[in-house]
């Protein structure tokens, strides 16, 4: 079984339960879902219908500026970004927005236009996203494309602190969640293309590209 991230071949059994099997790369380890469990794409939509993440609510607002903040530290004025994977409210580019940068947006299901991807920005976010990626290698490769150089890669995602703590872990119980990372799988991306890493709280994950 190739690791969807990397493409390495040596891969084996990180935890099991009644749900799925989970595998770990042996390269960049990251953790990743059965493919055979993998929903189809009908499926996977109706769940994040039901997520109610709006762009007015003040406790969402105060979890985004966990990103917002520290990644405007690293913007010189106002600038051009691009939130991928918005979803259906596109809260972090609102508040982006507000702040005086010029923010494109694109989801798959909720602003399935792929003109923005044809261009590259000072800046693209994607929160709370990657964990969903069927293909991170594909989709990571696209992110990288995005960015201009010097540009900033801003992330949020749970990270994989160890097999037992996995196993305890809420996070692998949602089905759309198929990707784990780890800080030792951002650095080997980083280690990879060269880019400046810092993680900010444990969740938040920084990348600049070389300029």
């Amino acid at each position: 079984m190739l690791c969807p991230l990397c493409q390495h071949r040596h891969t084996a059994l990180y935890h099991q339960d009644k749900r799925r099997h989970y595998f770990q790369c042996q390269r960049c380890q990251l953790v990743f879902a059965d493919p055979a469990t993998l929903l189809p794409a009908q499926a996977e939509k109706q769940i994040y219908d039901q997520h109610q993440n709006h762009p007015d609510d003040p406790g969402y607002r105060r979890f985004l500026n966990r990103l917002a903040e520290p990644l405007q530290a690293r913007l010189n004025g106002p600038s051009v970004g691009l939130d991928f994977g918005c979803g259906p409210g596109p809260a972090l580019a609102a508040m982006l927005t507000e702040a005086g940068h010029q923010v494109a947006l694109y989801d798959p299901y909720y602003a399935p236009d792929r003109a923005p991807l044809r261009q590259q920005y000072d800046f693209v976010t994607c929160t709370e996203a990657i964990e969903h990626f069927y293909r991170p290698g594909r989709e990571w490769g696209l992110l990288l494309s995005l960015l201009k150089p010097g540009g900033t890669l801003g992330l949020m995602t749970k990270l994989v602190r160890g097999p037992q703590a996995f196993a305890q872990w809420h996070y692998k119980n949602d089905p759309t969640h198929v990707s784990f990372f780890s800080r030792a799988t951002f650095q080997y991306l980083a280690k990879q293309q060269g880019l400046q890493l810092e993680i900010v709280g444990g969740d938040v994950i920084l990348l600049q590209k070389p300029a």
